[in-house]
């Protein structure tokens, strides 16, 4: 495992990160965890060198912390940084945060929580904060021990994200969508040195897109990817990329499978800022036009818009959708679509829009998902 500078703070941080929002599940239900496997896939990450497990309240209906704390049992919590986060859309008073981490200290069975993020900031969010007192209490608990760093994970645009790191001197550490479909939204790269050039540690989420740059390429891209004179796997490619940056403190991946982990353990032993050459990055650049003119939806899967009152399963509907388009298979992905209950496919949608409230992406759900339906639908 290669390990980086995590800003001002002397951390040195695994390469990469485990993403505990992505987990093993039974029959596609994001809150019914494979225990066993999940924990085994967390351990082998902490037996290679992952030093930092990443959660939050929300994740899997609130069973990743509980996943996570007990994977952490047997000695293993000594062998890592936890982090977590406080689910700041649920904040509605200065109540609820202690409430809120006084539940994940039980989760997590711990008595700190190492790493401590505000979740989801926005523009919407951060007034919240601020009306709060969150920045005041989180202090608190920081003087009193109980978290060791401060910080915040982020979704908007990248003055926004400036600003929220303007206004608040305590800040340790940030995490940011980064990838290199995404180098130049949300925070995007401005956003990265940024924060870095104030000493803040970066940890990168969505390195991968939520997975949707290490599947089976569309043709287009599998031949740019065939033309270079080393052979990586897509998966590769999309985490060195962020890795070739000094200025990133961790990767997180949210891994599924023990393959995965297995997989990109191995990826982060070849990881070291500046390794890849101008001949990789322009061909990332141009795998990275491909992608952009064949994806209809710039969804990442990240399930902030669920779940849906009605029961549409958004994500999944995109999911069709975008490898419909991806791959010219909608003879294919309609079946899939027809497939699917009534009530989850896109046709079902309302349009009562709290989808679009808690997007991360700003999309606007509810014109895709006509759209989806009138390219799937099965009549």
């Amino acid at each position: 495992m290669q390990y980086r500078t995590f800003g001002r703070l002397g951390f040195r941080a695994s390469a990469l990160g485990f993403g505990a929002m992505r987990l093993p599940v039974i029959d596609n239900d994001t809150s019914k965890i494979v225990e066993p496997e999940a924990i085994s896939m967390i351990r082998y990450g902490i037996d290679h060198g992952i030093n930092y497990v990443d959660s939050a309240y929300g994740y899997h209906g609130g069973q990743s912390e509980i996943v996570v704390g007990r994977a952490l049992r047997d000695g293993y919590r000594a062998k890592v940084m936890v982090a977590t986060k406080l689910p700041m859309h649920m904040v509605k008073s200065p109540d609820d945060p202690p409430r809120f981490f006084d539940e994940q200290l039980k989760r997590l069975e711990t008595d700190k929580i190492d790493f401590y993020l505000l979740h989801g900031l926005n523009k919407t969010r951060w007034p919240a904060v601020l009306e709060h007192g969150v920045l005041d209490w989180a202090e608190k608990l920081r003087a009193d021990g109980l978290i060791g760093h401060f910080g915040f994970s982020f979704h908007d645009d990248v003055e926004t994200f400036e600003k929220i790191l303007d206004a608040y001197s305590g800040w340790e550490f940030c995490q940011i969508q980064y990838n290199y479909l995404d180098e130049e939204t949300q925070a995007g790269k401005e956003g990265l040195r940024y924060a870095a050039g104030k000493g803040l540690g970066v940890v990168v989420m969505e390195p991968i897109r939520g997975g949707s740059l290490a599947g089976d390429p569309p043709e287009a891209v599998k031949q740019l990817w065939a033309s270079a004179r080393m052979k990586r796997t897509p998966a590769d490619w999309a985490l060195q990329w962020v890795w070739n940056q000094p200025e990133v403190s961790i990767v997180l991946s949210g891994m599924s499978k023990m393959q995965q982990v297995v997989e990109n353990v191995a990826s982060a032993d070849r990881s070291d800022p500046g390794s890849l050459g101008a001949e990789d990055l322009e061909l990332i650049a141009r795998v990275g036009d491909q992608y952009k003119a064949l994806r209809p939806v710039q969804c990442t899967s990240c399930g902030y818009c669920m779940p849906c009152p009605q029961g549409v399963d958004i994500p999944q509907n995109f999911f069709l959708y975008n490898g419909a388009a991806m791959f010219n298979l909608f003879h294919r992905y309609r079946r899939n679509y027809g497939r699917m209950d009534a009530s989850r496919r896109a046709g079902s949608c309302i349009e009562c829009g709290v989808c679009e409230e808690k997007c991360p992406q700003n999309l606007k759900i509810r014109d895709l998902l006509k759209e989806v339906d009138k390219s799937l639908g099965v009549g």
